[in-house]
This record gives C-alpha cells, structure tokens and sequence, in this order.
C-alpha cells in the first residue's frame, strides 16, 4: 500500500511559548526579577490554585510591578534560550506545509522580542497585550478573551477552533497550566511538565516530550501511518463549541 506523504494529511499545531519555545517562563521572570518578588509569586500561587483566573492575576502582577527598568529587562530575555530543536521544527513544518500558531497566555511585548531575536516574526502569534502607560509601566489587555469565560485571559482554545477545519488533524504543545484547557480540543497532544501531569490525572492520551526533535520524530510516524484517527473526547469538545455558535 502507498503510504501517504506528511504534507498530504492536514495537521494543524498549535504551540505555547513560555517554557516551551522559551525554555524560560519569562512572564513569570519578568514579575519575580524586575518587580516585588514574594507579590508575584503569591498572586501567581493563587492561580495556579484556581483562586482568581488569568485576567485577575495579570492585572495584579502589573500593579505589583510598577515602574521596572525595561532596558535590563530586554537584556535579560536576549540572554534567554530557546528550545535546542525548535528552528528545526518550523523548518519540518515549512517543508511539510503544516501550518503553525503561537498560543500563548504572555505579553506580547516580550514575546515579539523574543521571537524577532531568532528571526521568526512570520510564524502568527496570539497573546495578551502589554499596554505602555509611561515607557515603563505597563498594563495588560486582553483582545482575545472570552467574554463566557472567566478562567483564560487569552483563550487558546477559540485559537485551535477559529484555526482548523473538520478534516485537519489538531495538534498542541505545551508545558503550563494555561494549556490544560486547548490541548482537550486537539487530536495529538505533546506534553511536559503540569500538562503531562494534569493529562496522566484526566487520562488524556497524549506523548511526552524533552525538546521539539522528540516531536519531529513522532510526526513522522503519524505521517507513516496507514489510517490516523482522531481523538473523540477532542471530537465532542469541539462539536461542543460549534453548536452553541
């Protein structure tokens, strides 16, 4: 039998940033280092708790951090590195024409740095908004909420919805709590860190990764199978969301 090539089945990825692009959390950084550090980690444990939802704890983390030199702070996130295996990966899916987003929960100031400094300005990025009240006080903005949900500031999951069709094949990478929500929309899921543990407890299929060469080579095994499905608790989520419109 002919096996299919990859770029004839219809993936769709769907990629976090911080901790998985950046192998540093820099939205957390930014807060513990160049802010009130013992504030930022109690507003941030109480997210994490499920005690205030994104919009709430951003907010907060803003107001904790007041006025911050943004010049060191710049300086600190180019020193930062990126996965060793993720240039390779947007080559993989260049080649393969895969398309790619970034979802992430961040700031998209620090983002767009980030990402300018490894010239990946064309992949689409979807994140929060850093709005500059003085050149050094920021506060957030949230273009891409739900209106019906109280818990996401950027709601990842309407990216993965908006995003694909019925007949593509989903994808999510991540490693955060801000992925547990998406990564139940999609088909393929790769995981690390609180999303492989929160998948193990909620027994979601899904593969664990070190770096994105882990995730090249389970692409093309799905790429080389005769028949690939996809998963129905994602199926059902999805059709979920596009009955009530």
């Amino acid at each position: 039998m002919i096996k299919r090539k990859l770029n004839e089945i219809n993936f769709k990825v769907f990629v976090d940033f911080d901790g998985t692009i950046s192998l540093t959390d820099i939205g957390e950084e930014l807060f513990a280092r160049f802010g009130d550090r013992e504030a930022a980690y109690e507003i941030i444990g109480r997210w994490l708790d499920g005690k205030i939802g994104s919009i709430q704890s951003w907010r907060e983390l803003c107001d904790s951090l007041g006025e911050f030199d943004i010049e060191a702070f710049y300086k600190f996130v180019d020193s930062l590195p990126i996965d060793p295996g993720f240039h390779d990966f947007v080559k993989y899916c260049s080649e393969n024409q895969i398309d790619m987003f970034v979802v992430s929960d961040g700031l998209d100031f620090y983002i767009n740095r980030f990402m300018a400094r490894e010239n990946l300005q064309e992949i689409p990025v979807y994140s929060n908004r850093a709005v500059f009240l003085k050149e050094n006080v920021i506060m957030p903005d949230f273009p891409h909420r739900d209106e019906e949900c109280d818990t996401c500031a950027n709601c990842k999951r309407n990216h993965v919805i908006n995003n694909s069709h019925d007949d593509d094949f989903t994808i999510y990478i991540g490693d955060g709590n801000s992925d547990t929500c998406p990564a139940q929309y999609c088909d393929f899921i790769f995981a690390k860190n609180s999303l492989l543990k929160f998948c193990e407890k909620n027994r979601i299929s899904f593969f664990p990764y070190k770096n994105f060469h882990d995730i090249i080579a389970r692409m093309e095994q799905l790429g080389e199978k005769k028949r690939l499905r996809k998963r129905h608790q994602a199926e059902l989520k999805r059709r979920e969301v596009y009955m009530r419109g």
